[in-house]
C-alpha cells in the first residue's frame, strides 16, 4: 500500500514520504510500517542486562514480564564514491496519490533537467529522477537523494534479492514500480561506477533545495 503520511521506517529507520510503497513488518507489539523493500528484514531486539526468564529484574511492576527493548538495525556503511565521481542531486514531487507529479536532477545551476507526469506517485517521481539522471550523465556518479527508499535499494542491495526472487518482495508481493526500478538497476549493475547517498530533505542543502524547487515547478505545470 502507499503511505498517506510522512513517517519513519520501522526497519531501516529511514524516512517514509507520502506516496511511498510501504508494508507491515514484524508481528504483535513489534509490528510496524516499513519501506516495501525493508519489510520482512530482521530487526534486532535487545534485552537489558540482567534481565532473564523468571528473574525479578525481568518483571515489570505488578509482575508482568518486561517488554524487550527494540533496537535499531545497524545501518550499513555509506557507499564509497567512485574515483572522479560527479555529484548529481535528484528529487521528486507529487500532489495526491495518484496525482500530478514532477521530477528533477541537477549537477549545478547550469546542468539540470526536469519533467512531469499527469498522474503518478511521489515514489515513482523519486525513482524517475534518479533514472533520468543516470541516463543523461556518463562517467562516475554519486546520486544524492532525500528518498531513503531509492538510496537504500542500492546501499543495502535490495535489488539483488528482487532479481533473485523474480521481482517479488520478501512478502511475496510484486515489486512496485518495476518498470522504473528495472532499467535503473540494470544501468547501475552494468556501469559499476554509480553510488547513492542520502541527504535529509528540506535541511538547508542548497542543491537539495534546488532540485526540490525544480520538481515542484514541473509538478505545478501539470496541475
Amino acid at each position: 500500500m502507499l503511505a498517506k503520511f510522512a513517517g519513519r521506517c520501522g526497519v531501516c529507520a529511514g524516512g517514509i514520504k507520502p506516496g511511498e510503497e510501504i508494508e507491515s513488518s514484524g508481528s504483535g507489539r513489534n509490528r510496524t510500517w516499513a519501506h516495501a523493500g525493508c519489510a520482512g528484514a530482521p530487526a534486532l531486539v535487545e534485552v537489558p542486562a540482567g534481565v532473564g526468564a523468571g528473574s525479578a529484574a525481568g518483571n515489570a511492576p505488578g509482575g508482568a514480564p518486561a517488554a524487550p527493548v527494540r533496537k535499531r538495525r545497524p545501518r550499513p556503511p555509506s557507499m564509497p564514491a567512485p574515483d572522479g565521481a560527479v555529484e548529481v542531486f535528484t528529487d521528486g514531487a507529487c500532489s495526491g496519490t495518484p496525482g500530478p507529479g514532477g521530477w528533477a536532477w541537477a549537477v549545478d545551476r547550469e546542468r539540470f533537467a526536469a519533467g512531469s507526469e499527469p498522474s503518478t506517485t511521489n515514489q515513482r517521481m523519486e525513482i524517475r529522477a534518479a533514472l533520468e539522471a543516470v541516463r543523461a550523465l556518463s562517467g562516475p556518479l554519486v546520486v544524492v537523494s532525500d528518498s531513503a527508499y531509492v538510496v537504500n535499494c542500492f546501499r543495502d542491495g535490495w535489488w539483488r534479492n528482487w532479481r533473485a526472487r523474480g521481482w517479488v518482495t520478501s512478502a511475496r508481493a510484486p515489486v512496485a514500480n518495476r518498470d522504473l526500478w528495472e532499467p535503473l538497476i540494470d544501468l547501475f549493475d552494468e556501469r559499476g561506477d554509480i553510488a547513492f547517498r542520502w541527504v535529509k530533505g528540506h535541511s538547508g542543502d542548497p542543491m537539495n533545495d534546488l532540485v526540490d524547487e525544480l520538481a515542484v515547478a514541473a509538478k505545478l505545470a501539470q496541475s
